[in-house]
């Protein structure tokens, strides 16, 4: 698989643990909203630290942009990154990925599972065809929510949140529950679209089977 070395244009925080990292784009480089690729830091040891993260910045554009969970408590790759200055290198694939925008539905994300939703949503805006489509958040509290303005202007009464660490009069409290989704999901129409940790996934698999809603009809990563 080709590896392409490229320089950081900018390093941002886009909430208090979140970076928004914006790089070249290497010429003729293809991927569609919802993919991702490895990344490593092109430094040191860290050059064989390879880590998949998603593209969130659109097809068109002339830059590549990543928006990326730390975790400074972990001696790891995410870490590194909160050291980054522009004119660093990172390492990249090519992209892969096996979510992608199939029709209109339900989006379900758990924390740092919205990156594969970002590009995706910002492409049907781009293109005036958002439509019904909704989007279910899930975080601990209300600073985690990533681009939460952009989300309501894009989404409106279709950005739907919930926090489980903070009551706020804003957004239900607590987890996804079946009831949650049955809720928010009143018609079962339409495509659901789901990324998050592992355990969230699995969970709220079950509740969708449990709903009636088909396998085939729940678009997830897999690895």
């Amino acid at each position: 698989m080709e590896k392409y070395i490229l320089k950081v244009k900018s390093v941002g925080h886009v909430t208090h643990d979140v970076l928004s990292i914006v790089t070249e784009k290497p010429p003729d480089f293809k991927f569609n909203p919802g993919q991702a690729t490895e990344v490593a830091i092109n430094k040191g040891a860290w050059v064989n630290q390879a880590r998949p993260f998603t593209f969130t910045s659109l097809p068109d554009d002339d830059h590549l942009e990543f928006t990326i969970k730390t975790y400074p408590d972990h001696n790891g790759v995410t870490n590194k990154l909160l050291d980054l200055m522009p004119d660093d290198e990172l390492i990249i694939s090519e992209s892969w990925g096996t979510i992608g925008y199939k029709g209109e539905g339900t989006f379900i994300a758990g924390g740092a599972g919205v990156t594969p939703f970002i590009s995706i949503f910002r492409h049907l805006h781009s293109k005036n065809k958002i439509g019904n489509n909704k989007l279910i958040f899930a975080n601990k509290r209300k600073s985690d929510i990533i681009h939460i303005d952009e989300f309501e202007e894009m989404l409106g009464k279709n950005f739907v949140n919930i926090l489980s660490d903070e009551e706020t009069n804003e957004y239900a409290h607590g987890y996804i529950s079946e009831d949650f989704l049955k809720k928010n999901i009143p018609n079962h129409n339409g495509y659901i679209y789901l990324c998050g940790p592992e355990v969230m996934m699995d969970i709220v698999e079950k509740q969708l089977a449990n709903m009636g809603i088909k396998k085939e009809l729940v678009v997830k990563e897999e690895f």
